[in-house]
């Protein structure tokens, strides 16, 4: 088997994700947010919903043509299980120094590892990415179909089935469900420090994500390996993507869409949109080989996991950097570097809601310049 074309609209999609995950993240404000540019408070999702399962999703399908070219080399699969693993415990490492960053060097900040975050988004990443890969690698097409239905299955069966103390038989509410009684027992005092009583990233729900990861995985197998035409392939995802659309907005009656949760219903439909949503990339930048508008995407997209912590790293020195201020008669007060930044350059000028867009969307750009001069230069950081 010849070394498999690279996809420049996958590269494009990635970075349409990152550069979207960038700005939900990155507000004046928390308190004035446009409601598409923050997760759903409970049930239900938002633009913002799309962005997390959207990455499972890419890696899924990034994985079968990495993996293709190994094994066009002559690599064992074993080989690639152990280098598999090993970035899976960089992706993870890298998680958790952005968990303890910055470590209680600025600011009023503390650090204690008997309160560090455990899981989190990237540890999540490097868990299914992991696991994926042996999955893919010793499982035929039909063996990751049956894999996939049964993670589906099984979580549905143990949020709806399993009973938990003092809570009704198959809950889903906030704080009284059987994913958060298990995070309370084995992440007691290392969930996000938001909720404190059960973790959006936490370990029931990595199963359905893993869902989420292998519905990428059997997409990339079917680009990379099809002998279908391009445009095909297109209404393929087109199909598969309303199909799995479809079948999540069913499966939301008995079991609600919850990003936080990541349901069996959210891994399926976000699955859906992840297709319909990329199938417009490919038919666009593969098929119709309009690539010009790309370079922005893929600035953003060859370099995901660095953007990705150098935004979260930004944003906590911007916040943690405290400034003195003070008014002839008034006591002095603090204001963090990014308060000032945003109050100045952006409050003063614009209403609440688009003053923190627009702080968003500068913290989009200021790191689309770093990410760009990388691009140009050549500079990739791989795990």
């Amino acid at each position: 088997m010849g070394k498999p074309e690279r996809l420049l609209s996958l590269d494009a999609f990635r970075g349409f994700t990152m550069m979207s995950m960038v700005l939900v993240n990155n507000p004046g404000s928390w308190e004035d947010i446009y409601s598409q540019l923050e997760h759903a408070s409970w049930h239900g999702w938002t633009f913002t919903d799309f962005i997390f399962p959207f990455f499972l999703w890419i890696a899924g399908v990034s994985m079968t043509f990495s993996f293709a070219v190994r094994k066009a080399k002559g690599e064992s699969n074993s080989k690639i299980i152990v280098q598999a693993l090993r970035r899976a415990a960089i992706i993870f490492g890298i998680g958790l120094f952005l968990a303890a960053f910055p470590f209680g060097l600025l600011g009023k900040t503390h650090f204690n590892l008997s309160s560090l975050r455990i899981l989190g988004v990237l540890q999540r990443i490097a868990i299914c990415y992991f696991l994926s890969t042996i999955v893919y690698l010793y499982f035929s097409i039909r063996g990751i179909i049956v894999t996939i239905i049964g993670l589906l299955t099984s979580y549905w069966v143990m949020m709806k089935c399993i009973p938990v103390p003092g809570v009704p038989l198959g809950n889903m509410e906030e704080n009284s469900n059987f994913a958060s009684y298990i995070d309370s027992i084995f992440l007691q005092g290392h969930m996000w420090s938001q909720t404190k009583t059960w973790d959006p990233e936490g370990i029931i729900s990595t199963i359905p994500s893993m869902a989420t990861a292998l519905l990428g995985v059997l997409t990339g197998d079917y680009l990379r390996a099809s002998e279908h035409s391009k445009e095909e392939k297109v209404c393929w995802m087109f199909t598969s993507g309303a199909g799995l659309l479809l079948t999540g907005i069913i499966c939301n009656v008995w079991l609600p869409i919850n990003k936080n949760l990541w349901t069996s219903s959210f891994a399926i439909f976000m699955a859906g949109w992840a297709l319909v949503i990329f199938a417009i990339f490919f038919f666009l930048i593969d098929t119709k080989g309009y690539k010009s508008w790309t370079a922005p995407f893929s600035i953003f997209g060859m370099n995901a996991i660095f953007i990705y912590a150098l935004s979260s790293m930004q944003e906590k020195v911007l916040e943690k950097i405290a400034l003195s201020a003070s008014k002839p008669g008034a006591e002095v007060a603090t204001i963090s570097l990014k308060d000032f930044i945003y109050q100045q350059l952006f409050l003063s000028h614009f209403s609440p809601l688009n003053a923190s867009l627009l702080y968003a969307i500068a913290t989009v750009l200021s790191i689309g310049v770093i990410a760009g001069i990388m691009w140009k230069k050549k500079w990739f950081f791989k795990v």
